[in-house]
């Protein structure tokens, strides 16, 4: 008999081998998973609203400050506020030594007057205002950044604003027609008399 066989004396792979491999596999597939979590959560556009927010100028400051203002009127359930949010960073950022950026929260009702004087009905609402505390115009909904900073500009010059009264998609908002208030209104206790 001959010791040349025609059957193949390769061996299949070792066990502990395929088990280090499939480890190895799955060590990356988790690391690889932790750092896209990680990735997105730092870039959630609430963090942006949230970082803008404590950004803001107050309203009062920038009425009296003789700079320029753009007024946001935002909320944090608002979908087309929080996509805008990064471009919104980008411009404050980019002007933030020649415009005052206003955040107002259309759900914290101390913006009741603002949102009645501006005819807030859309979120995000803004409103451009002259150095002289002036309303000059104002966009409503989801504006491109090219847009946003063209306007800034114009904003920042004494210029026409090139998009003033645009429009873009909007979160619907419907702001309470009065404050509420805990206080008696001493006029209304005449409607209680009955003749």
């Amino acid at each position: 008999m001959s010791t040349d066989s025609p059957i193949s004396s390769q061996k299949p792979e070792s066990t502990g081998g395929t088990r280090l491999r499939n480890f190895a596999i799955a060590m990356v597939a988790i690391a690889l998973s932790v750092a896209l979590f990680l990735g997105l959560r730092t870039q959630t556009p609430e963090a942006s609203l949230a970082k803008l927010d404590q950004g803001s100028t107050p309203l009062e400051l920038a009425l009296t400050n003789s700079k320029p203002t753009l007024i946001e009127f935002y909320a944090d359930w608002c979908t087309v506020c929080q996509k805008m949010a990064p471009d919104m960073q980008q411009l404050e950022t980019q002007y933030a030594d020649k415009v005052n950026f206003v955040m107002l929260n259309v759900d914290n009702t101390k913006w009741l007057p603002e949102m009645l004087k501006y005819r807030v009905d859309g979120i995000p609402h803004f409103v451009f205002l002259g150095k002289d505390g002036e309303t000059i115009a104002q966009a409503i909904g989801d504006q491109p950044r090219t847009i946003m900073g063209s306007n800034l500009e114009a904003l920042v010059t004494g210029s026409s604003l090139p998009y003033a009264q645009a429009s873009g998609q909007v979160s619907k908002f419907s702001a309470p027609v009065a404050p509420t208030s805990s206080k008696d209104d001493p006029r209304l206790h005449s409607s209680q008399v009955v003749n």
